[in-house]
């Protein structure tokens, strides 16, 4: 098992009665979502993805290589989860600043990312910062209208027949629904390369899909790793409890969401695992939050955020509790060097690691935070590397369908969605609605 769970810090506000409590709860929620009983469970399809996937990885990698070759940019086009686990996983595993690398530091296109929003100044900065440069599209919708993707693909579309006319078929790249829906009749119509979206895949539980995984290719991470990881946490899923972090996770948050901490910041002293957290929150806002139930999903960065929430966080109201992610290894030395003046006065830090004073920062913390009244659970990986980014992306998918199972929510509808989006149709005079 490449991931454990630490209690150290969240152990005072643990009470073992309801901790036994809902460890049979966990448990019981656990056989629902195997033997798929519960809610939802014609959506199921993300728990033997990891297996299922490997018989399409080179296909993908085939069409990554393609892209690859012939674009110096791709623009990948999807909102909500359809482009947030292929931004962490990029953000997570490749250079801090991969974009900003030279073509030939980078050693694959540039990947940005459109139709995550419906700002005008976005898009124009996105297509004045192709430039002239050759890209290519990945767009991803089961339905083909969703709002925000819908837009930015007709003008990014409009951009590519500019540039190279209307045969785009080494230009566009579809990921959506097997059957139907306006991308499925275009990819007909226009012979552009199609990969399927399972149906009984939902949007946020689809990283480890075609959704995540062609970008990811593209960026040059081993999808092949990842699905190994991936799988190794789905065969963690039999294990008991005690040696089950998926559970273990399910059952403190929820003992401490009892107890009266509303509020989960997942938090991280590595910037790579900024938009992680973004995922995360996606993943599990969407899922818990029905009936006026769930924990509230935020994030911070830490140190830095340490300066600005850090103060709420150690003396504020107490609501919340966090889960820390934390990278046991860096590849990263950079030792500190000392000087003959100190006039900076660190030359007590002289021969220490910058790594050593990061993890130093975070002991600290997590000790104030705690004795402050905050709980902490800390998620430990070995290193940040892309088996365990596999392992922890199904880690927690299995962890969030356990913990909504535990609230008696369905994890997997997004009732509350629709309401924004029939009010926006309304006030835009879209027919029929």
């Amino acid at each position: 098992m490449r991931l454990s769970l630490d209690f150290k810090y969240s152990q005072k506000f643990i009470d073992e009665k309801t901790l036994v409590r809902l460890k049979n709860e966990a448990i019981e929620a656990s056989k629902s979502l195997q033997a798929k009983t519960g809610k939802g469970n014609d959506f199921l399809g993300w728990m033997d993805l990891p297996s299922r996937m490997k018989a399409q990885t080179e296909r993908i990698q085939s069409l990554a290589n393609s892209i690859r070759l012939n674009s110096e940019v791709l623009i990948v086009i999807g909102i909500g989860g359809s482009y947030l686990g292929a931004k962490s996983g990029i953000h997570f595993l490749k250079h801090h600043f991969y974009n900003e690398l030279s073509a030939e530091k980078r050693d694959g296109p540039a990947i940005f990312f459109a139709g995550t929003n419906m700002s005008p100044q976005y898009l124009k900065d996105l297509i004045d910062l192709i430039g002239d440069r050759s890209f290519s599209l990945n767009v991803i919708s089961k339905s083909g209208t969703t709002t925000e993707p819908a837009i930015a693909f007709r003008f990014l579309k409009s951009e590519l027949e500019k540039r190279y006319g209307k045969d785009l078929k080494d230009r566009i790249f579809l990921t959506t629904d097997p059957d139907r829906g306006a991308l499925t009749g275009m990819a007909k119509n226009e012979g552009y390369e199609k990969l399927v979206i399972d149906p009984s895949v939902g949007g946020r539980f689809s990283v480890l899909s075609p959704v995540g995984l062609l970008p990811l290719a593209v960026a040059g991470v081993d999808i092949n790793a990842l699905l190994s990881g991936a799988e190794a946490a789905m065969k963690d899923v039999d294990n008991t409890y005690d040696e089950n972090p998926m559970l273990q996770y399910a059952v403190v948050r929820n003992h401490l969401y009892q107890s009266g901490f509303k509020i989960e910041m997942m938090i991280n002293y590595e910037p790579r695992l900024h938009f992680l957290a973004e995922w995360w929150k996606q993943l599990y806002g969407e899922s818990e939050g029905k009936e006026h139930k769930g924990i509230f999903p935020a994030s911070a960065s830490y140190t830095t955020d340490l300066h600005s929430l850090g103060q709420y966080v150690q003396d504020g109201e107490r609501h919340l509790f966090q889960t820390l992610l934390h990278v046991e290894e860096s590849a990263a030395g950079m030792v500190i060097q000392g000087t003959a003046d100190d006039l900076d006065k660190l030359n007590y830090l002289e021969g220490k690691t910058l790594d050593y004073v990061n993890k130093k920062a975070e002991e600290a913390t997590l000790q104030a935070h705690y004795d402050g009244g905050v709980p902490n659970i800390i998620v430990k990986m070995e290193k940040a590397d892309t088996y365990n980014l596999g392992y922890l992306f199904y880690f927690f998918e299995y962890a969030c369908g356990v913990s909504a199972y535990m609230l008696d929510v369905n994890p997997f509808d997004q009732p509350g969605v629709e309401t924004y989006k029939s009010n926006m149709f309304k006030l835009l005079g879209k027919p029929n609605v």
